[in-house]
C-alpha cells in the first residue's frame, strides 16, 4: 500500500537515504529541509522538495499525510559544546513546534532519527535500552529531551512513535553519502587521506583496554539503517514510544577502520599518534535485540570492508563528477 510521508532534514546523509528508500517503495514522500546541512540534490528522484525549516512544518502538515520521519537537527557534537544554544532551539525548539503541527494536523505517526550520544559513557556494552542516559554533549542532551518530549506526546495524545538510537552509521547508497562540512566521523576522514586531501589521520590514544589499544565503534551502514526506518513506521502503536538501538553488534577499532580503508582503496594511509581526547568511551557497541525483536530488522551489510567500499565508491564519485 502506497502512503504519503513528510522527510523533514531529508536532503541530508540519513535523510535523504531514507527518502530514497521509501521512493522506491513507491510511496508518495515530500521532503521539507532548510538546506544548512542539506543539499538540493540529496533529494531523490520522485520525492516533492519544500525549502523550509522543521519549524515551519505547520504550513505543509495536513491529514493527507500518513506519518512523519524526523530528522532534521543539528549534529555536530563538538559544535553543541560551543554553541548549545543553537542545538536547543533547533533540536528541541524546531520538534516541539512539529509536534504541535502534526497534533493540528491529525498526523499521528512519527519515526525520529535519535542517537547513541543519548547513553553517554557506558557502564557495559553491549549498549541495552535500558541502559542510563547520561549525555556528554549538549548534541546529545537535546536528543535525550526530545525522546522525552515523544514519550509525553503519546502517553497524553495517543501519538504512535518509534526513536532510533543510531551508533555510527556510515557506508553510502548510490548517489547518497556522507558529505559534512566540517566532517568529524572516521570513515569519511581516512577516505580523505587516501584521496589525498588530507595528509594523515589521527588517531587519538593508543592506550584504550582494547586489542590494539583504539576506540571501538559500532559501525552501521546507511542502508541497513534505511531500511530500519521503513520498519518502524508498520511497528508504530498509538499512544506507544517505542525505542530502539540501530547497531551490527560489532565493534571495529579505530586501527582496524585504517587498515580496512588502506585494503580497499589501495593508498597509503599515514597516521598520526595523538592523545586521547577528553570523554572518549573505550568501546561502543549496541545491542540491537530490541529492533530485531519489535521491528523484525537484522542489518545485512555488517562487514567492514564492504560499508568502507560503499563510501570510497561515493567519495570517487564525488570527485569525479559521475552521479
Amino acid at each position: 500500500m502506497s502512503n504519503k510521508y513528510l522527510v523533514t532534514g531529508g536532503a541530508g546523509y540519513v535523510g535523504s537515504v531514507v527518502a530514497a528508500h521509501l521512493v522506491e517503495a513507491g510511496h508518495t514522500v515530500t521532503v521539507l529541509d532548510d538546506l544548512s546541512t542539506g543539499h538540493r540534490e540529496g533529494v531523490p528522484a520522485g520525492a516533492g522538495f519544500i525549502e523550509g525549516r522543521v519549524q515551519d512544518a505547520a504550513r505543509h502538515l495536513d491529514a493527507s499525510y500518513d506519518a512523519v520521519l524526523h530528522f532534521a537537527a543539528f549534529s555536530q557534537v563538538g559544535e553543541s559544546v560551543t554553541d548549545p544554544e543553537k542545538y536547543w532551539r533547533n533540536n528541541v525548539g524546531g520538534t516541539m513546534d512539529l509536534l504541535a503541527a502534526m497534533r493540528g494536523a491529525g498526523v499521528r505517526t512519527l519515526v525520529f532519527s535519535s542517537t547513541a550520544a543519548t547513553y553517554g559513557e557506558p557502564e557495559r556494552t553491549p549498549i541495552t535500552e535500558s541502559a542510563p542516559t547520561a549525555p556528554t554533549s549538549p548534541y546529545g542532551a537535546t536528543k535525550l529531551a526530545v525522546d522525552h518530549m515523544i514519550a509525553g506526546e503519546c502517553a497524553a495524545h495517543g501519538l504512535a512513535a518509534v526513536s532510533l538510537r543510531y551508533f555510527n552509521v556510515a557506508g553510502a547508497y548510490g548517489a547518497y553519502g556522507e558529505r559534512h562540512d566540517p566532517e568529524s566521523h572516521l570513515i569519511p576522514l581516512v577516505l580523505q587521506v587516501a584521496q589525498g586531501k588530507r595528509a594523515a589521520i589521527s588517531v587519538y590514544g593508543d592506550d584504550y583496554p582494547t586489542p590494539d589499544g583504539t576506540c571501538v565503534r559500532d559501525y552501521i551502514h546507511v542502508a541497513d539503517l534505511a531500511e530500519a526506518h521503513l520498519l518502524a513506521l508498520d511497528a508504530a502503536a498509538p499512544g506507544e514510544h517505542l525505542i530502539c538501538n540501530l547497531g551490527n553488534g560489532n565493534g571495529f577499532s579505530v586501527r582496524e577502520v585504517v587498515e580496512t580503508v588502506r585494503k580497499v582503496t589501495g593508498h597509503p594511509v599515514p597516521e598520526i599518534t595523538a592523545g586521547r581526547r577528553g570523554g572518549d568511551p573505550a568501546v561502543l557497541v549496541a545491542s540491537a535485540r530490541t529492533a530485531i525483536d519489535r521491528l523484525g530488522w537484522r542489518p545485512s551489510r555488517t562487514d567492514l570492508a564492504d560499508i568502507v567500499a560503499d563510501a570510497w565508491e561515493f567519495a570517487r564519485s564525488r570527485e569525479t563528477g559521475t552521479p
